[in-house]
């Protein structure tokens, strides 16, 4: 087996080389959560890290049953990058940073009829979340204008619509409230166990699990319109891709249900894997069995990895202590500009310090370690410009 590619236990994979740091702990979560019943098999990605019970940059695969709790609150978390009109060579950092005073805000009237066209087009029903449609919220979640600094594939670039001259935004968010809600409703009535398939509950909790999902989709799509507005340029979707989900699959002959906890999917096409707000994120095209079908290693590979990747950069440091790591040494001025140049909007003190990029490994390392186990190609590195996180509360 690839060096990137080791076995934990008969059910149990990690991808990640031996050099890469994994906390202990998210290996013992992995390996506890393969324990579950109908858990057919389960793959760690090299960005896992510690979650409340379980662990998070995993997916996982089971026969029998689904598990709301694997997918956790956020579901239909995810990324999308939109190719805009505004030029890299015309920015202004400081004039920059202060066109996003209110796009932390409920959306106004003025975006009323385009929310209610979008809902319609994408079946969503009036669940009682608009209010948040369009918001970040808080944790890792956030909106970042970027440069694509390094090409290696122009060909793949300009299949996707991508131009270096231009800016590129990466919006990263999810269903917010909505999804909480859903998965307090599951935990308040049957507590962390899963649900077997095709009863009522299942069938209960996967409708309102994919319209979570469509709600998580379009609240990207308004997050990106309204930075663009605030910035008075245009732009196009290139990619959406949720990374916090459940879908049938079928894997290895064998029908089931996969769920990936911060795990990108790598059987939809072209995605982004981000590093911190100081380091580069990488577009990369996933490898299929079809361009590697006279491979059997690779092949092996793809269906190791329950066909996932790792969805970010990964933790080093828990939220909550990389205050006090941190704040001996830097105030919180010197946390809004990074080691790239690039400049952050953040009005929460805490998270300003939570989601320095010094909290978290570097992106360079998981993008290695999936290039070894031949998952990906690379497609372009992409430098931040200006990231924003949130101007105060992080509420749903």
């Amino acid at each position: 087996m690839d060096k990137s590619v080791q076995k934990i236990t008969d059910k149990v994979s990690l991808i990640a080389s031996k050099e890469t740091w994994i906390e202990g702990l998210a290996i013992d979560q992995l390996i506890k959560t393969s324990e579950l019943t109908g858990m057919h098999r389960v793959a760690g990605m090299p960005d896992l890290h510690p979650g409340r019970g379980y662990p998070i940059g995993a997916a996982f695969f089971t026969t029998n049953k689904i598990y709301p709790a694997l997918v956790g609150n956020d579901i239909g978390c995810g990324m999308s990058l939109w190719q805009t009109s505004a030029k890299v060579s015309k920015v202004n950092l400081d004039k920059l940073a202060k066109k996003f005073e209110h796009v932390e805000q409920p959306l106004d009237e003025s975006w009323s009829s385009i929310i209610e066209n979008r809902k319609h087009d994408k079946g969503i029903t009036n669940n009682g979340y608009d209010r948040a449609l369009g918001t970040i919220g808080g944790g890792n979640h956030f909106a970042e204008f970027q440069a694509i600094d390094e090409v290696y594939d122009q060909i793949a670039l300009d299949e996707l619509g991508l131009n270096k001259k231009h800016l590129q935004l990466l919006v990263h968010s999810g269903s917010r409230g909505l999804g909480q809600s859903i998965l307090v409703e599951h935990i308040t009535k049957h507590n962390h166990d899963g649900l077997v398939i095709n009863d009522k509950d299942f069938q209960d909790y996967i409708a309102k699990h994919d319209e979570a999902v469509r709600w998580a989709e379009l609240n990207r799509e308004l997050i990106a319109k309204r930075f663009l507005e605030a910035i008075r340029a245009n732009g196009d979707c290139a990619l959406d891709i949720n990374h916090n989900l459940v879908s049938s699959k079928s894997i290895d002959g064998c029908d089931g249900w996969l769920h990936r906890k911060g795990a990108t999917p790598s059987d939809h096409g072209y995605v982004v894997i981000p590093g911190s707000r100081g380091d580069y994120s990488y577009l990369v095209k996933p490898i299929t069995l079809n361009e590697k079908s006279d491979n059997e290693a690779n092949a092996e590979n793809l269906n190791t990895s329950l066909f996932s990747l790792a969805h970010g950069a990964g933790r080093k440091w828990k939220r909550g202590e990389c205050h006090g790591r941190l704040g001996h040494k830097y105030k919180r001025e010197d946390l809004y500009r990074t080691a790239l140049g690039s400049r952050v909007v953040c009005g929460n003190k805490e998270l300003l310090y939570d989601e320095a990029p010094q909290a978290y490994k570097k992106c360079e390392t998981v993008i290695s370690d999936m290039v070894d186990a031949g998952l990906i190609e690379v497609v372009a590195k992409l430098r931040p410009v200006l990231t924003f996180k949130t101007n105060g509360d992080c509420s749903s």
